[in-house]
């Protein structure tokens, strides 16, 4: 369908004139008369009846008239939703209570005049093929995970490194602990069920690991943060690893215990990936907010995997 035939049309219904019309679209009258005439001859209709005083709806006119209407905002709507600037900030963050979450919070309250849409995405080249098709402007990620560069048009960089803690119920044997070193968790169950093989987190696990000697376990289902909440209040063989900036609630009778771990600490890095010809200008106030608000651990007290801090493109 012809939307310019649609602008002259619902320009003359409400000039009511064919020069009128032509005014306010900047064109000739013989131009409206036109659009007029092949739009009639292609709905098989006459949509006006000219009148000593200008142009006159038809019965068939005045029906079409609202759909038209409809049609001009579906059309700006359509133009406004790829036009930067005119439609919401597309972010993924991995889940809604992590400190990804908080970061865009945060951005937010700092620029409550940008729209936003959040949405979680799972894998990282979920994520990836989005930002290059354009459905989503910029995701948080741990890049680059082992055998998984980014491509070249993807852009990257850290925005924080998050200290992990270790979680525990009240009877656990380490639950008196106001601080424990990395070498204190040897020996002890730390269950993870959202544990994924083949996904970035999966890597820095498998990575804490192999540095460490530690125990974590992903076995069986994984039912949720509240689930595993209340397995880690009722069995003191068993703890888990939490973000420091994760926000959880549970139950004051959970007796649950946040410990920080140091010496080094393991910490979490999390960067912002974006497609370089990414012209949307919230993006840029994004990165900036990101850059200046979140300093990352000093790294003499941290540690991260080595290909946390290679080259994300794999060169």
């Amino acid at each position: 369908m012809d939307i310019e035939a649609v602008r002259t049309f619902v320009a003359v219904a409400d000039t009511g004139q064919f020069q009128g019309a032509a005014a306010d679209l900047s064109i000739t009258q013989q131009a409206v008369s036109r659009r007029i005439s092949v739009w009639e001859k292609s709905l098989g209709v006459r949509l006006f009846t000219r009148t000593p005083r200008g142009a006159e709806l038809t019965i068939d006119g005045q029906a079409l008239l609202p759909h038209a209407r409809e049609l001009l905002r579906v059309a700006e709507r359509a133009v406004a939703s790829v036009r930067p600037g005119q439609r919401p900030l597309r972010v993924d963050v991995i889940n809604s209570r992590g400190a990804q979450s908080g970061l865009m919070r945060g951005f937010h309250s700092a620029h409550p005049e940008v729209e936003l849409d959040v949405l979680m995405l799972f894998e990282i080249e979920t994520a990836v093929a989005a930002i290059r098709s354009g459905a989503i402007d910029a995701s948080f990620r741990a890049v680059t995970a082992p055998g998984q560069p980014l491509p070249e048009d993807i852009e990257s960089v850290p925005v924080l490194d998050e200290p992990l803690q270790l979680l525990v119920g009240p009877s656990h044997a380490l639950a008196g602990a106001r601080s424990l070193t990395v070498a204190q968790l040897v020996g002890h169950r730390i269950w993870m069920p959202g544990i994924v093989p083949g996904t970035e987190w999966g890597a820095y696990y498998d990575a804490l690991v192999a540095a460490f000697g530690l125990s974590i376990e992903a076995t069986g289902p994984n039912f949720g943060s509240d689930a595993l909440l209340d397995t880690i209040a009722d069995t003191p063989a068993l703890a888990t690893f939490m973000g420091e900036h994760t926000r959880l609630i549970w139950p004051a009778g959970h007796g649950l215990r946040r410990i920080p771990v140091t010496d080094p600490t393991p910490v979490y890095p999390h960067s912002l990936i974006w497609h370089r010809d990414n012209p949307h200008p919230a993006l840029t106030a994004l990165r900036e907010y990101l850059g200046s608000a979140q300093p990352n651990q000093p790294e003499s007290e941290a540690w991260k995997p080595a290909w946390a801090a290679q080259d994300p493109h794999g060169r």
